[in-house]
């Protein structure tokens, strides 16, 4: 019997984009389960608290779950090599949009090679429909009023929309 190979994909996912499924559809065809680790990580002040961002995750790769691709949610708030280790991960995988991405993801690669020299990083770079999209920028986008459908799935959209409407209601 063959060892099943687990990916960790980590994120704070505030909110879960496009690029990143771009990145969850591809892991889900280089590994036998993809946990998708959704970093608490209050510190970056998500607009999101950790539970709706690991729903909001949930819902976008119901589909992948339908076609029978292993995908499992989960919060964390412990070291990532840690994290790997007890979801059983031996590859972490890391969406890559641009050559500024690269150094801090080979720092971080680094550091987390010396902490457990086992589990491997793996990097995909980012489809080139979504290279330049990031959580900051769609959030900055659809607080202004921009449309960001072509960002987010229309649930996530909706979220954020709340979310947006929220803000300026507090502001005034």
């Amino acid at each position: 019997m063959t060892k099943k190979h687990v990916g960790l994909y980590p994120g704070t996912f505030d909110p879960v984009t496009k690029g990143h499924m771009d990145i969850i559809t591809r892991g889900c065809r280089v590994v036998d389960k993809l946990v998708i680790a959704v970093a608490r990580n209050d510190r970056k002040g998500p607009l999101f608290n950790t539970e709706e961002r690991v729903n909001m995750v949930l819902h976008d790769t119901a589909p992948l779950r339908d076609k029978g691709f292993e995908i499992e949610v989960l919060p964390f708030d412990n070291l990532l090599v840690n994290f790997a280790r007890e979801v059983g991960a031996g590859v972490i995988l890391r969406g890559l949009r641009a050559v500024s991405d690269f150094e801090y993801e080979f720092q971080m690669t680094g550091m987390n090679a010396r902490l457990d020299a086992e589990i491997e990083t793996v990097f995909l770079m980012a489809s080139e429909k979504q290279q330049f999209i990031s959580s900051r920028f769609v959030k900055e986008i659809g607080y202004l009023g921009g449309d960001i459908s072509s960002f987010v799935s229309p649930e996530t959209k909706l979220k954020l929309e709340e979310k947006f409407e929220i803000m300026r209601k507090s502001k005034d």
